[in-house]
């Protein structure tokens, strides 16, 4: 091998080995996020000839520097980015200096596109706000600084461009600095430096200025070459949340993930969640060959030494180390979708490898993003942030937020959507005498009462249906049951949420000590009538078909249900007709209290529709119709 060779592969090999880092811009419209990293880019010699001769005809063309490069075309890509001359969307952006290899978040500074930035902060390891020398800490400023703590983000620094402008003064950047400082002690970031800069200028952002002598630190390349952020991760809780059973053949099954934090070590004994049953570990597996330990973030496959159950979104752990379990946990979200929230909505939650069904149980506060005051509120809209307490339908594994990103963050998704519609930061789990009662003092009047807690608007809302009772009437063999199950079963396809009771299942059961007596058969259809009312009262459509030949009866049968929800139909034939339909019944001299044979029929003359047997194709589609007509299926 040739020494050329020799010093490529050395080369690629220690450019293998460097450390990444993750950043992101962020502040006001205008402060020069965009031109701070395009300047960051063309000084340290990162850019080829072909882009910094397009970057020279842009700023000709649409730039908003005068006579100067525009930097900022650089990062904004988007068409309506270059006419406006700001950030909309997170624009990334790559690129490596001998030291180090870095990944540019550059984040929108408007409050509407609030999501857009805690996308791009998600992954960061330090955050760059800049700040105009012209107008100091703004509202901008504090809301930036509240989402890179929200987000745990470590590393801030604060960049006071545009000095250029302030003719370099020292007091400029101590007032600003001094104010600054006031603000951020209220919030959670350990690390926060202060840099003076012009970025159209070049001063302070890869070589130290000479206009600003008075400042004794770091320029800014020179500070993110050097910022020490390996120990961010958290290299003491072992998390590994399977994301794949691997079995390439019968004689190796391996657990494939990539390693959320702690160090994982051969031979060491370790304990597989929700199971608890324990094993040790016998290798750690990569494409490279067996190691004798992993740590985050590398991807690995490892094998156990005994025959455990382990499955897709089990987590492994040491023993003497484990997460928090349950399914109760408060947390920091913030409201990404367009349409607000709807706390009513169970949402799928997205958590390491795992998936399950989660539901809000209560919203404690909204932060106001840009004044950090806290407001009760019934629901989000678009990037509002704010604590909930959540509850899953299965346990989680999980930390706190602040102690490992990796298993204190999750997403919510619309169960319907399938849109992204949250993302959340766990604070910590909740037992379950400290969940909030859902049961106010005024629900509790209710419950003392025997009412429900949902009124007949949401049922309706819920159902798209009002609770109403169809009572189909007549005589033996009339056809009113072929009709009823009929009835039913169209509405069902059409979505209503509709109940049948007919004779033969209700005297099977709850009317099944009574006779076909006139007394035992007017107390069989108040019971009858009783369950309807309640079904009724939650809402449900409710079908019978009963014979219920006595006016009186079908007059209780009203008291009952309830005038404006009782709609009854008769089905209109003849006796003969009814004896030719159902020759059994009538035949049989044994059988007693026969209506319109034994005892009266009396027809009734307030039906709300009268049918004919001989139509009962399409006898359903009137009853429909008349639903259609009365609003009382479907409502809209």
């Amino acid at each position: 091998m040739t020494k050329q060779l020799i010093d490529i592969k050395t080369f690629l090999d220690q450019d293998e080995k460097k450390d990444l880092l993750r950043l992101l811009t962020a502040g006001s419209v205008d402060d020069g996020k965009s031109t701070l990293i395009g300047r960051l880019l063309f000084d340290s010699k990162r850019l080829y000839e072909d882009q910094l001769a397009a970057l020279q005809r842009d700023s000709k063309r649409m730039g908003h520097a005068g006579e100067e490069i525009d930097y900022a075309l650089l990062l904004d890509g988007l068409k309506a980015e270059r006419e406006q001359g700001i950030t909309i969307d997170v624009a990334y952006r790559y690129f490596a200096t001998n030291k180090r290899k870095f990944i540019i978040a550059d984040t929108p500074g408007h409050e509407q596109y609030t999501r857009n930035m805690v996308t791009g902060a998600s992954t960061a390891n330090l955050a760059i706000i800049l700040i105009d020398a012209t107008k100091g800490v703004i509202t901008q400023t504090r809301r930036h600084t509240f989402l890179v703590s929200l987000l745990g983000i470590k590393h801030v620094v604060l960049a006071v461009n545009k000095m250029d402008l302030v003719d370099f003064d020292q007091k400029v950047f101590d007032d600003i600095c001094e104010d600054y400082k006031n603000f951020v002690a209220q919030l959670d970031i350990p690390d926060v430096n202060y840099i003076p800069l012009s970025a159209l200028k070049g001063d302070n952002v890869v070589d130290r200025s000479d206009r600003m002598d008075w400042y004794k630190g770091k320029g800014m390349l020179e500070f993110l070459e050097s910022v020490h952020v390996s120990s961010d991760r958290n290299f003491d809780d072992l998390r590994y949340p399977v994301q794949y059973v691997l079995r390439p053949d019968r004689d190796f099954r391996g657990f494939s993930a990539r390693i959320a934090s702690g160090i994982v070590r051969k031979g060491e004994e370790v304990m597989v969640l929700p199971s608890k049953k324990k094993s040790t570990i016998k290798s750690i597996t990569t494409y490279d060959g067996e190691l004798d330990e992993a740590f985050p973030p590398q991807a690995v496959t490892i094998t156990l030494n005994d025959e455990v159950d382990v499955s897709r979104g089990d987590m492994i752990v040491y023993p003497d180390n484990l997460p928090r379990i349950g399914r109760h946990f408060e947390a920091m979200l913030v409201w990404m979708d367009e349409k607000p929230m709807d706390p009513s909505v169970q949402f799928f939650i997205k958590h390491a490898n795992n998936n399950t069904k989660a539901r809000i149980d209560q919203i404690k506060y909204k932060t106001d993003v840009n004044t950090l005051q806290k407001s009760e509120v019934d629901f989000f809209e678009l990037n509002e942030i704010g604590r909930v307490v959540l509850t899953t339908n299965k346990p989680l594994f999980f930390d706190p937020y602040k102690r490992n990103k990796n298993t204190g963050a999750f997403v919510l998704i619309h169960p319907v959507t399938n849109n992204t519609v949250a993302v959340g930061m766990i604070i910590d789990k909740l037992s379950p005498d400290d969940l909030p009662s859902k049961i106010s003092d005024s629900h509790r009047e209710l419950i003392r009462k025997g009412k429900g807690l949902i009124s007949n608007q949401e049922y309706q809302k819920h159902y798209n249906q009002k609770g109403a009772t169809i009572w189909v009437t007549g005589l033996h063999g009339s056809g009113k049951n072929e009709f009823a199950f009929s009835l039913e079963k169209q509405l069902f396809d059409m979505g209503a949420t509709v109940v049948l009771l007919d004779g033969s299942s209700v005297r099977s059961g709850l009317s099944k000590e009574l006779d076909y007596s006139p007394t035992d058969r007017a107390e069989h259809l108040r019971r009858v009538a009783e369950v309807c009312r309640l079904l009724n009262d939650q809402g449900i459509i409710t079908i019978c078909s009963f014979i219920s030949p006595d006016q009186a009866i079908r007059n209780q049968l009203i008291d009952i249900i309830g005038e404006e929800r009782f709609h009854l139909v008769y089905m209109n034939a003849s006796l003969d007709y009814c004896k030719q339909n159902k020759p059994e019944m009538y035949n049989d001299e044994s059988i007693q209290y026969v209506p319109g044979v034994d005892i009266a029929f009396d027809e009734p003359k307030n039906a709300a529709i009268t049918l004919d047997p001989a139509n009962n194709g399409k006898n359903p589609e009137q009853v429909i119709e008349y639903l259609r007509k009365k609003s009382i299926f479907p409502i809209h």
